[in-house]
């Protein structure tokens, strides 16, 4: 197939590249309405308790607060005549709006729950009305500020949600006006020139606009997060750089080895066109296992993730090939002077390394192993959470306004566990079991209120909504038996971090036993044996192990918070889940670019040894500066406001650099020196069938 690809490419170079740009256009057509379409939730699981509580709390009670108003008081208490006056006024207007419901104030009945301990704050909540599309923008240009003898900090989910996403459309501008200018700075130098460098990074833009022509196109079909976005210029770019690199160096290779252009393009078709096909579909493997989890958050990722990777190999087997056919000697056009760049011949520093450690594989790899071990040490201590106000600067209106609640207010009422019958109780039921579930340890009070058809009763405490006291105190509310003959949702923002927490966990094994599977597959007919996914799997383990250790070392401990202006939380267990499958994935990128030139070498006859070194030099200068480059394109997200953008920067970036160096320069020479020629072994059957079904770069004849 891959011989076939070449031959079309250059004998077809117009009409296939012309085909290609006419492909971007309409992609970036459709893609420039994705943005509107995405969603900033998607964070808990459809089918829990929770979210069924919360479906009937919007069915027959308007939903929950939507938005929380804080209600500082200029210079006095809020109970003072002129404060009390300017807050009965604020909550007039609240009420007054068609676009919000169900507004409760402090100034109405002037309840304890909703002063401030110091008397300087109050607090009035609303939703959003049965009907109403109302605008979290307008809610919070209209009602912030100074009114009267009041100033009102604005908050609540609604407001979170819209400051979450106008941050990170800000911040993703911000990253790529510094790592596309920064990666194309590099990439000229590492090319050698300037043609080879844009033409490369055309590619990782014709992946980004069609994989958000594809996000678009899903947006009008299912929830879609707005997160994705940032996987998609974040990989977009990293792979165009992979790929590109690798496709370029082996043409420049096969032409100093003689060949005319077209037959050095089609020979790099051939190789360097297979390792990117397989290492795509290894990737997109990994991420398609964030489509077993149910919150829409995940699986968006994987939207994001298989579209970016389909779309970037192809570019760069299909498109980039037909770019340098036609170009011919122009690819290496605009040079840099002094500068030889990538020329895809073995590099000495390379193959001395590998030298190294082949001849002391022990020496070499104990202390890289202890040293990624002390990495992972902190992952001991991990403590799970969900993203709430406190992700984004202290500089915006929601996060002042949580603040200000958990400071001044105890068992405020905002934050409760909602218990929700789905048939309305009888006065003698409601009261025993309001009873009942008040004197449970660690509730403050039971609110009731009556919707149609139905009863809530609002559990305050004044328990941290995300910490395992409140969970447990959420478990402890499920366990109470509800009067007879009536059905009970639990939900709340603790409900929904439980069940989303609980949900993951029930399908953490399955995600895994999916990446082993299917490593173990694709690894199998990339190489012929069963040992190398083997062990690959377990250097995998490693490598992610030394990652997310760091980055609880980072976040939760709060190491480098004052550097990087976030506040020290739980970790977000979603953005945990997502680092590990992403960095899994690309791992598996790096092993399939290495071990598809040692499978090559070693079926040119050459010794393990020898092919295990020869293989690693020709491909480690390309992985390390690939890595580097893709690292710069994932580390322009530290430049974010929102911290789990920045964790998920820094953590993909962090577990790029350490696989294409430490994993890929040291443990993976060591681990194959190691086991000798047993890396390769496989049963009798297993090699009838990979002689039949293989497809490494074995099959193809080294000249």
């Amino acid at each position: 197939m891959f011989r076939w690809i070449g031959v079309l490419v250059t004998g077809r170079a117009r009409w296939v590249l012309g085909l290609g740009v006419l492909g971007v256009v309409v992609a970036a057509y459709v893609g420039l309405g994705a943005f509107g379409k995405l969603q900033t939730d998607g964070f808990d699981d459809p089918d829990s308790e929770s979210s069924r509580a919360a479906s009937v709390l919007a069915e027959r009670f308007d939903g929950s607060a939507d938005y929380v108003f804080v209600v500082e008081a200029d210079g006095g208490d809020v109970d003072a005549p002129a404060v009390a006056a300017a807050g009965k006024a604020f909550t007039d207007r609240l009420r007054a709006d068609p676009d919000l419901a169900d507004v409760t104030s402090y100034f109405d009945a002037r309840a304890g729950p909703l002063r401030s301990v110091d008397g300087g704050h109050a607090l009035v909540t609303a939703s959003t009305a049965d009907g109403a599309d109302a605008d979290p923008a307008a809610v919070l240009d209209s009602y912030k500020g100074t009114d009267g003898a009041i100033t009102v900090v604005v908050g609540g989910g609604e407001i979170v949600g819209e400051e979450i996403g106008g941050q990170i459309g800000k911040d993703l501008g911000l990253a790529e006006s510094i790592a596309i200018p920064l990666i194309l700075v590099l990439l000229v130098l590492a090319f050698g020139n300037v043609v080879g460098a844009l033409v490369t990074l055309a590619v990782g833009v014709a992946a980004i606009f069609g994989t958000f022509a594809e996000l678009s196109i899903l947006g009008s079909m299912t929830d879609v997060s707005i997160y994705a976005v940032n996987l998609t210029t974040g990989l977009g770019l990293g792979l165009a750089v992979d790929y590109g690199l690798l496709m370029v160096a082996r043409v420049r290779e096969e032409r100093s080895a003689g060949r005319t252009h077209d037959e050095a393009v089609r020979r790099a078709v051939e190789t360097a066109g297979r390792t990117i096909t397989f290492s795509a579909t290894t990737v997109a493997v990994a991420l398609a296992s964030l489509l077993l989890f149910p919150m829409y958050f995940l699986r968006s990722f994987a939207y994001a993730g298989i579209g970016v990777m389909l779309i970037t190999a192809f570019s760069a087997v299909v498109i980039l090939p037909a770019a340098i056919a036609l170009l011919g000697d122009r690819i290496d056009a605009w040079r840099v002077p002094g500068v030889r760049g990538i020329r895809g011949e073995a590099a000495p520093a390379w193959e001395r390394l590998a030298r190294f450690v082949a001849r002391r594989p022990v020496l070499s790899a104990l202390p890289v192993l202890v040293g990624l071990g002390v990495m992972a040490l902190p992952l001991a201590g991990i403590t799970l959470g969900t993203p709430d106000d406190r992700v984004l600067p202290t500089s915006a209106s929601s996060r002042q306004a949580g603040d200000l609640i958990r400071e001044e207010f105890g068992g405020d009422g905002t934050h409760p566990i909602d218990v929700v019958t789905t048939t309305p109780l009888s006065e003698a039921d409601l009261a025993s079991y309001t009873g009942e579930l008040g004197t449970l340890p660690g509730v403050v009070r039971v609110d009731v209120r009556h919707g149609e058809g139905a009863d809530l009763l609002a559990v305050v405490t004044d328990l941290d909504p995300r910490s395992t006291e409140a969970r447990d105190l959420v478990q402890t509310v499920r366990d109470v038996s509800p009067p007879a003959d009536t059905e009970v949702l639990v939900g709340g923002a603790t409900a929904e971090l439980k069940d989303q927490m609980e949900g993951i966990g029930e399908r953490l094994p399955a995600v895994v036993g999916w990446l082993v599977l299917t490593t173990m597959v694709i690894l199998f007919l990339f190489t012929g044996s069963v040992i190398q996914p083997i062990r690959a799997l377990l250097l995998n383990a490693v490598g992610l192990g030394a990652t997310l250790g760091a980055m609880v070392w980072v976040f939760q401990d709060g190491h480098l918070s004052g550097l990087l202006g976030f506040t020290p939380q739980p970790m977000d267990s979603s953005m945990m889940v997502l680092l590990f499958c992403v960095a899994f994935g690309l791992s598996m990128d790096y092993e399939v670019f290495v071990m598809g030139r040692i499978k090559e070498m070693r079926d040119a006859g050459f010794s393990n040894e020898e092919a295990l070194v020869q293989g690693l030099a020709h491909t480690g200068r390309i992985v390390s500066t690939a890595a580097a480059l893709i690292a710069i394109s994932f580390f322009a997200f530290l430049v974010s406001s929102v911290s789990f953008i920045q964790f998920f920067g820094l953590g993909t970036g962090l577990a790029i650099l350490i696989d294409a160096t430490l994993v890929r320069g040291v443990l993976l020479p060591a681990g194959v020196r190691l086991l000798g020629e047993r890396a390769w072994w496989a049963p009798k059957p297993l090699r009838v069938l990979h002689r039949r079904i293989g497809l490494s770069e074995g099959h193809l004849v080294v000249e």
